[in-house]
């Protein structure tokens, strides 16, 4: 007879370990918003140190025909984000998996889904467009045996899809310099998110700034415009740098969005795009090929298809070591360039 030492540990052991009412542990486990940050990690350090898995996670582990994907995602609406997700459901279609999205808006909430999803959310496998992962976090997907994919973000011990936003900004540079534009500008939204988010537009920029030095070439403070990341925005904020008395030939936009702002606004105030404003987009979403965006393709539906791919190779065989894939980029010339 099992011991009751021997036994697994319950939501009373929990409860009491951390100090609080069982209701309380209830509402960590089911992601509750009304309970404070200190009461929260003192119920998840609790739960950790116990290893415990409510009991209905047990149980669906247990049940063959139970089978989930999630996706965390920040800027849910946002069409970059919202053609990887397209793509991770076409990978998921003729499988027998749900996906489950769950949206981030602040590095607390991501630490929160990282820290419960792994042991509460009946998942097979988890997939994160564009989010960091601590080392503390990722430990945790490990040591609950969640396959992960990082969609954006490199992690030697995690599976990655990668595309490389450097390289991208070189092609941009060098691609705009054989059109022979010399006076080149930029727009993009290098701000900040802070630590929960990959916004990987300053990267893209840096490799534009370092292309345009290898040419011989500069860009000045002027030429550079920060924007947010959709058409009406870019629409108002690029126009003082097309209003300068000697305004760029081309522009590179750092993602579709803003480039059809720019594409816009240069047309209302005269100017004929290409010829005397060329204007280079970076992602090839739908509407690119719909308005004649000449952009950078970086296979936004692909990454979300290999992110599944990959999880359900390691599901079928858990020994297949990690996968680190970097998808390449290709120039698409259209209209505007």
């Amino acid at each position: 007879m099992t011991s009751k030492l021997n036994r697994p540990p319950t939501i009373y052991h929990v409860a009491k370990a951390a100090g609080v009412s069982i209701s309380t542990v209830s509402r960590v486990i089911n992601a509750s918003p009304n309970v404070s940050e200190a009461t929260r990690d003192r119920v998840q350090e609790a739960i950790d140190r116990l290893q415990f898995v409510p009991k209905a996670e047990a149980r669906a582990r247990a049940m063959k025909d139970f089978a989930r994907i999630g996706v965390l995602t920040p800027f849910f609406t946002a069409p970059a984000f919202v053609q990887r997700l397209r793509g991770v459901a076409a990978g998921l279609l003729s499988t027998r998996y749900e996906l489950t999205i769950y949206t981030v808006d602040s590095i607390e909430h991501l630490n929160h889904y990282l820290s419960t999803l792994p042991i509460t959310a009946h998942l097979e496998g988890l997939i994160l467009l564009s989010l960091r992962v601590s080392d503390e976090s990722a430990a945790k997907l490990l040591q609950n045996n969640l396959e992960t994919v990082l969609i954006e973000y490199p992690r030697q011990d995690l599976n990655t899809v990668e595309i490389d936003d450097v390289a991208g900004g070189e092609m941009a540079a060098e691609y705009l310099i054989s059109k022979g534009h010399q006076r080149l500008g930029f727009i993009g939204d290098t701000t900040d998110l802070g630590a929960y988010a990959i916004l990987p537009i300053t990267l893209r920029l840096n490799g534009f700034v370092n292309k345009l030095a290898k040419h011989g070439l500069s860009m000045p403070e002027e030429y550079i415009c920060t924007s947010q990341y959709e058409v009406k925005d870019a629409e108002a904020n690029i126009e003082p740098m097309l209003r300068l008395s000697n305004p760029p030939s081309a522009i590179f936009a750092a993602t579709d969005l803003q480039a059809v702002g720019v594409v816009n606004k240069a047309r209302q105030m005269g100017f004929r795009v290409p010829e005397d404003l060329a204007v280079l987009g970076f992602d090839d979403l739908d509407l690119a090929d719909y308005v004649g965006l000449s952009t950078i393709q970086q296979s936004l539906d692909e990454s979300g298809r290999l992110a599944v791919e990959i999880i359900l190779s390691r599901l079928n065989d858990p020994e297949r070591p990690l996968r680190h894939v970097r998808l390449p980029l290709k120039i698409i010339e259209r209209k505007t360039t």
